[in-house]
């Protein structure tokens, strides 16, 4: 790993501006709402395995065809999203997860579940490829991770919300009434999106300052035309975000889905007691989204390399999550929300500078299809991570094995990454083929 420290772009010394920070926050609030959406009903699984008599293999299978559509959904949705743009695209986007959110208060076999979650898992797709390209589009490289750390703490604020308000609309109102609730969020969304957004070069509000400031050091990609869908296969770039998000994306797709199963059956918490354990978890992973791209970025603006600050902080997010190993063996739960809190921080941490590669990597025209492959590989880990954990719980009974898995993921991630990318190419993109 190159940790040298070179001459950095600097650019206009003051932004001149903060639109970007405002079209920032409607990226937050985006992922917020699509994590709500997501994990509703990881929140509910106790009560609807009690109430409809699912086995751990319906759930399972559940899961499974969320994260089938969710990878279909990637692989179609970023060259849609680069074609259309952010605006559109991501409209489109909560439009569609948003009624298919609702559309989960009408079913009630694992069949009617599994529909309905196969229609969330293909909108819910347009999320992050659009957001990471928004991001290429309205901030300068140096500020990339810490937006994009912003953007995907978004996720944590969802997961928190999540089993605060969950539980009480399902305990008063019933559990069919959380996924309407939950579901008509987008469309609030959706309104103030319509409203403000526009690139930042027909944005009225956006000064010739800051205008200046967001293409500092976008010279290199500011007129490249997108790579064609299927040659983006043939660069190093490619194969190791692919990677990357295969081995690591299931990670927290446990965390989402089976956490509440786990702090119930190994901690004897139900829908009124497991909230605060949660919350617990995911604010620390708050922390490590926002801390992991501010790390990076703070690393390059002190003069490290692009290839040396992401890097860095991708090795120190894979050496956090180590202890989750540990986390199914200790008696304590305050233990076991310390390790699990701190492998979901770095979990967030390492998906902040990861999401940014992308963009160190090629140019903006191709960032969202890029981002959709990477997703969809991630998805597919899922996918397998699904059936893998539904059959360990029904036959071995322990989390232990999954936590094992777990914790080993990154190390191989990030080796990987680095055999491909020995140096991330910061000067021209597209970056080296195969």
């Amino acid at each position: 790993m190159d940790g040298s420290i070179e001459a950095r772009p600097q650019g206009p010394a003051k932004a001149g501006g903060n639109v970007r920070w405002v079209i920032c926050a409607l990226l937050f609030f985006a992922t917020t709402i699509n994590y709500i959406d997501r994990q509703v009903i990881g929140i509910l699984k106790p009560t609807l395995q009690g109430e409809l008599g699912w086995s751990e293999i319906d759930y399972g299978m559940i899961v499974f065809w969320f994260q089938a559509a969710y990878a279909i959904g990637l692989l179609a949705c970023g060259p849609l999203i680069d074609r259309v743009g952010s605006k559109l695209g991501y409209a489109a986007a909560i439009t569609l997860w948003s009624f298919a959110a609702l559309a989960h208060a009408l079913v009630r076999s694992p069949s009617g579940f599994s529909l309905a979650r196969f229609a969330l898992g293909l909108g819910e797709a347009g999320n992050f490829p659009a957001a990471i390209k928004s991001v290429a589009e309205w901030f300068p490289k140096k500020e990339r991770a810490l937006a994009a750390g912003i953007l995907n703490a978004g996720a944590n604020v969802g997961a928190i919300a999540t089993p605060l308000f969950v539980p009480v609309i399902a305990i008063n109102y019933g559990w069919r009434a959380a996924f309407v609730v939950t579901g008509l969020l987008g469309f609030v969304w959706l309104a103030a999106w319509l409203a403000f957004y526009r690139a930042p070069e027909r944005h009225r509000s956006v000064s010739a300052q800051e205008l200046a400031y967001i293409g500092a050091d976008q010279e290199n990609d500011a007129g490249t035309a997108p790579i064609a869908w299927r040659k983006l296969f043939r660069y190093r770039g490619t194969w190791a975000f692919v990677s990357a998000k295969f081995l690591t994306d299931p990670v927290w797709y446990l965390f989402l889905f089976w956490l509440p199963d786990f702090f119930a059956k190994r901690h004897g918490l139900d829908l009124k007691t497991f909230g605060p354990p949660l919350i617990a978890v995911y604010l620390l992973a708050d922390v490590g989204s926002i801390g992991g791209g501010w790390l990076s970025s703070a690393l390059i603006k002190r003069g490290y390399s692009i290839n040396a600050g992401r890097k860095l902080a991708l090795l120190a997010s894979a050496i956090l999550v180590l202890p989750i190993m540990f986390a199914s063996s200790v008696s304590s739960l305050t233990a076991a929300v310390a390790i699990i809190g701190l492998a979901a921080a770095a979990h967030q941490g390492w998906s902040s500078n990861l999401y940014t590669m992308v963009s160190d990597t090629f140019p903006k025209s191709s960032v969202a299809s890029v981002m959709g492959i990477g997703g969809a590989a991630g998805a597919i880990g899922g996918m397998i991570m699904a059936r893998y954990v539904g059959q360990v719980l029904e036959t071995v009974g322990s989390y232990v094995p999954i936590f094992i898995w777990t914790g080993s993921a990154y190390f191989v991630a990030l080796l990987i990454v680095h055999l491909l990318l020995p140096r991330l190419d910061d000067a021209a993109p597209p970056p080296a083929a195969l």
